[in-house]
């Protein structure tokens, strides 16, 4: 008899809850099926009554329908819980109105600009070499023909970790990592990098910044293919028919040196504030590679000459973009980053 009940109840209380159409609907049906003072509950106290051999199938039977109705019970509540969340959600967002653009971030100018000048070289056979950022004094000075108290060194003075190790102030210095490397076959290398130096903040000059500098080494260089080379390259980074002229300079590491200058963008050569009234303005500094470099990079200078050039990328960018002052450039100020973008 007891066997009996139990089945019906538990088909009663089935039938019962797919009817359940409210949250509040199906707590109630809990407490009706399930509570301490429920029909079940009702139901298992009779267990007692019954004859001994009776009670262990009584209370298999009456376990078994308690924990149907128990999982019946969760999966409705979960139905409902997902339904309320959803329509709040429907609330609150309006899924059929279009998603808020996501920012995307852009390239800083002076990787844009270092792209680009990777990209004007590569064609002419120059690869990408690194060095690195922290150097020794023999190859930021000494290997590039400075020896110890060379006037010239007071032009790079900088930051010294201790008396022989010091942040590198030019990327000079990957010239006789290259030539170490590469040495006894040609080379043709651009090398881009960080650099530091010890001076003022300015608009014309930082601690940090970025340099490129170009070699090439081979049996017969010379200072016409330095200068095609330039020049190409002015060209394809502010534009044909760009004007471009040559200076003697001094650099302990090339000889005979030049610096390069390109005609003024902003006057168009006829002399105004950017150029100091000349109509030229500086881009980078050039020369043959000293014959005691190439020694010191292991190359004979009797049988191998070498070209050399480096520039500063956020002078290119500042002379590309009409920029003013070098400090926007790692103040971190998105007003003027994202003009570049």
């Amino acid at each position: 008899m007891l066997l009996e009940d139990l089945r019906i109840l538990q088909q009663r209380a089935e039938n019962t809850l797919d009817d359940s159409d409210s949250p509040e609907e199906l707590e109630n049906w809990k407490i009706k099926y399930l509570g301490r003072k429920g029909e079940l509950t009702h139901i298992l106290r009779g267990i007692g009554s019954l004859p001994k051999e009776e009670r262990s199938s009584a209370g298999k039977v009456s376990n078994q329908v308690k924990v149907a109705l128990e999982k019946i019970y969760e999966e409705k509540k979960r139905y409902f819980d997902e339904k309320q969340y959803h329509d709040k959600m429907m609330e609150r967002i309006d899924i059929t109105l279009p998603g808020h653009p996501i920012y995307q971030g852009k390239l800083h100018p002076s990787t844009r600009i270092l792209r680009q000048i990777y990209s004007i070289f590569a064609p002419m056979g120059f690869q990408i070499f690194d060095g690195p950022e922290v150097e020794t004094d023999l190859y930021n000075f000494e290997l590039l023909n400075m020896p110890p108290h060379h006037p010239a060194r007071d032009m790079w003075d900088t930051f010294y970790i201790n008396k022989k190790t010091l942040l590198r102030t030019h990327t000079s210095p990957g010239q006789i990592h290259a030539m170490k490397y590469f040495c006894p076959d040609p080379i043709r290398v651009i090398l881009p990098g960080k650099c530091y130096r010890y001076e003022a903040i300015t608009a014309r000059s930082e601690i940090m910044f970025h340099q490129i500098e170009g070699l090439a080494v081979g049996k017969s260089l010379t200072m016409a293919d330095l200068k095609g080379i330039l020049v190409e390259f002015a060209h394809q980074m502010f534009g044909d028919g760009r004007k471009t002229r040559f200076r003697c300079s001094y650099f302990p590491f090339t000889e005979p040196s030049v610096e390069m200058d390109i005609d003024c963008m902003i006057c168009k050569g006829k002399g105004c504030q950017i150029c100091k009234r000349t109509g030229w303005l500086e881009i980078l500094g050039a020369g043959i590679v000293h014959p005691q470099v190439l020694k010191n990079g292991g190359y004979d200078p009797r049988v191998y000459c070498g070209l050399a050039f480096g520039m500063g990328p956020e002078r290119i960018a500042m002379l590309k973009y009409g920029i003013d002052d070098i400090r926007h450039f790692f103040s971190n100020d998105l007003r003027f980053l994202e003009q570049f973008c």
